[in-house]
């Protein structure tokens, strides 16, 4: 033992203390300076933490007397056990109180008593900051979730659900007419960071959100209101652009304004634009692409084909409708975390639903098809979608005037002459199944420079080709609307006589 002063252990228990010691070093010292073994015992009537020399066997002898100084009946007690001197004292106004014991041979002096007193409300100030941090990690992790949750309902359209998920504490955002997503590209530390800077007293972010995304780790899911009467205690939209700048590693994509409701398109916008933005000097992209085919197609007769092509599902489970939605665009092991699944069980519905359909999902192409069908029955409900015209072959819609003013010019930054080269790139990679190996060899180029095309190929397409599937199903759908176009040339005129009588409300 070492022989000290009561003020002098008081004071190395302070710095200890100021170090931000644990309450183990705290009964460490305590018993070098008492000579005592000594053990704290939790609200829950354990030994939590324990000198090595303290006699753990001694715990289950002491129960009545601990459980009377738990429960308040005792503020301190000293007993023998055998040859030793026990001490217990308990702590705190919340019962069931902790309590120190120290056990020694022969009984504490005055000072040893007190220095153990105040040692034993330093381990509980300790324990009662960490069931502090413990609470504010719980509550960070649940508001987390909601956010998660209230996203999620948003991506499927349901303002509804999201309004009642939030229990009356409603966020400025889901009173927001219009939304654009943000997506942040950081490092995963950062985001768990950010959310919990920028995070208000109910759990949000003013008036927006920010949810990690469950499929990349190095993406912050940020939608935010675009009403200009929103308030905040920040602005989201700036401070993720100081961000960005702040940073060299950042990257920010920015979708137009939408109807809250169709936050799944502006998040699709801010895929696509990160894309940008990660291939620019600024690593900041506002969206500037053209619509996706799916909003161009003649309405009706496009939604009759893809009700016929997907009534085969009808026969499956809806979660495996569920899961192809997101298996068309993410990966299967992307989806698994979407969705809190196992990869065997993603991989069991993209079976059922390619039985169902008789197709391979391994396809580039036959995925472009089926997120086109999905797309297409996934708009917003209009009275004349209950007229059923004779539903066209793919081939047909896809030779319509629309599918093909659609097609040539978003094609065209890539067959300007400066960059014929990343549209042979881009051919011979959908050629491959979007295998770069297979395509560094069917082009004579290395897969390194096979990537380095299909980035700048992102940038002037304004699409995201290596991340989601999203943006490369246009290109195969781009690229098959030109072939066919050069095999059967129509004319604009010609086109509309031709769907004139099945598709007037187009």
């Amino acid at each position: 033992m070492e022989v000290l002063g009561h003020g002098e252990g008081l004071d190395e228990l302070l710095r200890l203390v100021r170090r931000q010691g644990s309450p183990a070093e705290v009964l460490e010292l305590l018993g070098r300076r008492t000579g005592a073994d000594v053990a704290w015992i939790g609200r829950g009537g354990a030994v939590e933490t324990a000198t090595a020399g303290f006699p753990r066997r001694l715990a289950s002898a002491l129960t009545p007397q601990v459980e009377r100084l738990a429960g308040g009946r005792l503020a301190a007690a000293t007993t023998r056990v055998g040859e030793l001197e026990v001490r217990l004292e308990a702590f705190g106004g919340r019962e069931p109180r902790p309590v120190l014991v120290t056990v020694s041979a022969s009984a504490l002096s005055r000072e040893a008593a007190a220095l153990a007193s105040q040692a034993g409300g330093i381990v509980d100030l300790l324990s009662q900051a960490s069931e502090a941090d413990d609470g504010t990690r719980g509550y960070e992790a649940k508001a987390a979730q909601l956010r998660f949750a209230v996203l999620t309902a948003l991506l499927a359209g349901d303002v509804t659900m999201a309004r009642r998920m939030t229990t009356g504490d409603v966020p400025p955002i889901l009173n927001a007419e219009r939304v654009r997503v943000h997506l942040l590209h950081c490092t995963p530390a950062d985001r768990d960071r950010l959310t919990r800077t920028y995070l208000d007293p109910s759990g949000y972010h003013g008036p927006g959100l920010m949810v990690n995304c469950p499929v990349f780790r190095e993406q912050l899911i940020c939608p935010v209101g675009d009403d200009p009467e929103l308030g905040g205690r920040f602005r989201q939209g700036e401070v993720l652009r100081r961000l960005v700048r702040e940073n060299p590693g950042y990257a920010l994509g920015v979708s137009r304004p939408h109807p809250l409701a169709a936050t799944a398109e502006a998040y699709v916008e801010a895929v696509h634009a990160l894309a940008v933005a990660r291939n620019s000097p600024g690593r900041l992209a506002a969206y500037r692409g053209r619509p996706s085919l799916v909003h161009v197609l003649p309405r009706r007769a496009a939604l009759a084909w893809a009700r016929g092509y997907l009534e085969p599902l009808q026969a499956v489970p809806k979660p495996t409708v569920d899961v192809i939605r997101l298996a068309v665009t993410f990966s299967r092991s992307g989806v698994a975390r979407l969705l809190h699944l196992s990869r065997t069980t993603v991989a069991a519905h993209c079976r059922r639903a390619e039985e169902a359909l008789g197709i391979d999902l391994g396809e580039v192409r036959t995925r472009a098809t089926l997120d086109l069908a999905l797309s297409l029955t996934a708009l917003p409900a209009d009275p004349s979608d209950t007229v059923q015209p004779v539903a066209p072959p793919l081939g047909e819609l896809l030779a319509a005037y629309a599918a093909t003013a659609w097609a040539e010019p978003f094609l065209r930054p890539l067959r300007d002459a400066a960059h014929r080269d990343l549209h042979l790139t881009v051919e011979a990679w959908i050629d491959a199944n979007t295998d770069a190996q297979r395509t560094a060899a069917q082009v004579g180029l290395s897969r390194n420079t096979v990537r380095a095309h299909l980035r700048a190929a992102e940038r002037l397409l304004n699409r995201d080709l290596l991340t989601t599937g999203s943006g490369i199903h246009d290109v195969v759908h781009a690229l098959r609307v030109t072939a066919a176009q050069r095999a059967h040339p129509t004319t604009e005129s010609g086109q509309r006589a031709q769907w004139s009588s099945t598709d007037v409300a187009s």
